[in-house]
Parts: structure tokens; sequence; C-alpha cells
């Protein structure tokens, strides 16, 4: 299994990013995707979950109305769309596998992770 994330870059306070994560090998459907973040000197956290069939989400009250997580399996893909960005979302995004079907907050129910993507938010 392979997870590739895409779509980071610099954008000013405000503005908007859509994160992909393209997956490859079986089982994608199957279980629920997570987006996590680390900023420098900060501990990971989740940004978002979406379950096997992307019926149900979970967001931190940090980012809660502002992300918004979405999943096309024919594509083996997991999207983050993120507005009304704020510097304090700059980090590295990493999208994960999950190893249930359901939402989970907890790292350690995630197995597979991809290389991340950067996002800077900077006036």
């Amino acid at each position: 299994v392979q997870l590739q994330a895409s779509g980071g870059g610099s954008v000013q306070p405000g503005q908007s990013l859509r994160l992909s994560c393209v997956a490859s090998g079986r089982s994608f459907s199957d279980l629920s995707t997570g987006w996590f973040r680390q900023a420098p000197g900060k501990e990971r956290e989740m940004v978002a979950a979406i379950s096997r069939n992307g019926v149900t989400t979970w967001y931190p009250d940090s980012v809660k109305g502002r992300f918004t997580i979405s999943r096309d399996d024919a594509a083996t893909t997991v999207y983050l769309q993120m507005s009304s960005l704020k510097p304090e979302d700059t980090a590295v995004y990493y999208c994960a596998r999950g190893t249930r079907p359901y939402t989970s907050r907890f790292s350690y129910e995630y197995d597979y992770w991809g290389q991340g993507t950067l996002v800077t938010v900077s006036s």
C-alpha cells in the first residue's frame, strides 16, 4: 500500500487549498482514511477523518467548519478541502489509511502513511 499526498503550497490567510491523497493497493475502499498535520516543534495532530463509505467524518474544533474531507473510491483518492486558512494551519500534512472502517482520531489506528505535503499560510 502506498499513499501519495499532494496539493500543498504557500497561500495567504483566508485563502483555500485542496490536498489530494492517492492510494494504491488493496482495501482502500474498505477502510477509513485520515489527514494529520505536524507543525515545527509541535506534535502531530489529526485534522480530519472519513469512514469507509464516506458517511461519517470527524474534525477537531480547530478546523471544524473550515476543512472538509471527502473520498472518491473509484479514483482511490481522498481530498482535504481547506478554506479560510490561518497562519496556525501551517504544517506538513499527511494522509494515512485507517485499520478500521469507521473514523478514528487516534494515530495508532492508521497503518500506512503518505510522505507529507507542506502547507504554508503567511501574509
